[in-house]
């Protein structure tokens, strides 16, 4: 049998987003100020077993609990693959690591543009498999938006409007928030959704046609800065909606943030690449 094609590593010194044992729990609400996921503990584990039903994997609450917290080990120390593999082992209740393992890499470490639409493609397929199990989580919505959102960014928007997917992302993105208003994230993509869509298609059609305003972006950038004020991805694209609505006139601002998101001391590997790419921005 052929083994399995390698995924291309993490670029920058894993070292310090090692969480060993107990650090983890220890690290974790710093680790998922912006996502809001749960710390995956027995009881939680027990919670996603009885919510998954015919959809969970064969494995007592401790086991889970052990098998997920060594899955979120990985993603966090930036080896993605790993991370990917063990939340794909476990299905529906291992989506939330797989699908972010998955979408993070794709966004920073994968070059090509057919393979990573490819991967974000795959992605929304799994979220969409943690929708069916576990509609009540909000990080089963908030993925299948970040993929499909992703997903939307490689292709033209003509042809993402066209294929609705505006409408899908801004309903997983609803669906995220109604479970968990504080989703930091969720309120980033948000922001986005609305800037974007402006910035393509103009405020009218992009507000008589997909609801988008100007205003609702600002409010979701400024919350989800409020929620994690040391997250490189929040300033990253709250520089971005800067752009997409101003323009030019807000350049400095713009870079400004990105500036900001620079100079972040990163708590994992996927904060390490957001604040690269901020650097390599400004560059």
């Amino acid at each position: 049998m052929a083994a399995k094609p390698r995924w291309a590593p993490f670029p920058h010194d894993a070292k310090p987003y090692a969480y060993p044992g107990d650090a983890l729990k220890k690290a974790w609400p710093k680790l998922h100020a912006g996502d809001c996921e749960p710390f995956p503990d027995a009881k939680r584990a027990a919670a996603l077993l009885k919510a998954a039903g015919k959809a969970a994997p064969k494995l007592d609450a401790d086991a889970l609990a052990s098998a997920l917290q060594e899955a979120w080990r990985a993603f966090h120390r930036g080896d993605f693959q790993a991370a990917f593999e063990a939340g794909e082992a476990l299905g529906a209740v291992g989506a939330s690591v797989a699908v972010k393992a998955l979408g993070i890499h794709a966004t920073y470490l994968v070059k090509g543009e057919a393979d990573k639409l490819k991967r974000f493609e795959q992605a929304a397929r799994l979220a969409e498999t943690a929708i069916r199990a576990l509609p009540d989580e909000a990080n089963s919505h908030y993925r299948h938006a970040f993929a499909l959102g992703r997903y939307s960014q490689g292709l033209s928007i003509a042809k993402a409007l066209k294929q609705g997917i505006a409408g899908k992302v801004r309903a997983s993105l609803d669906a995220t928030l109604e479970l968990a208003p504080k989703h930091a994230e969720a309120h980033t993509a948000l922001a986005l959704y609305h800037a974007e869509i402006i910035g393509k298609i103009g405020a009218m059609i992009g507000g008589l046609t997909y609801g988008a305003k100007a205003s609702e972006a600002e409010a979701h950038i400024e919350t989800a800065l409020k929620l994690t004020p040391d997250s490189p991805i929040a300033h990253i694209e709250h520089g971005n909606v800067l752009m997409l609505l101003h323009g030019d006139r807000q350049e400095d601002a713009a870079a400004g943030e990105y500036e900001t998101a620079a100079g972040l001391k990163p708590h994992d590997a996927m904060e390490a690449l957001d604040a690269a790419y901020a650097r390599a921005q400004l560059e």
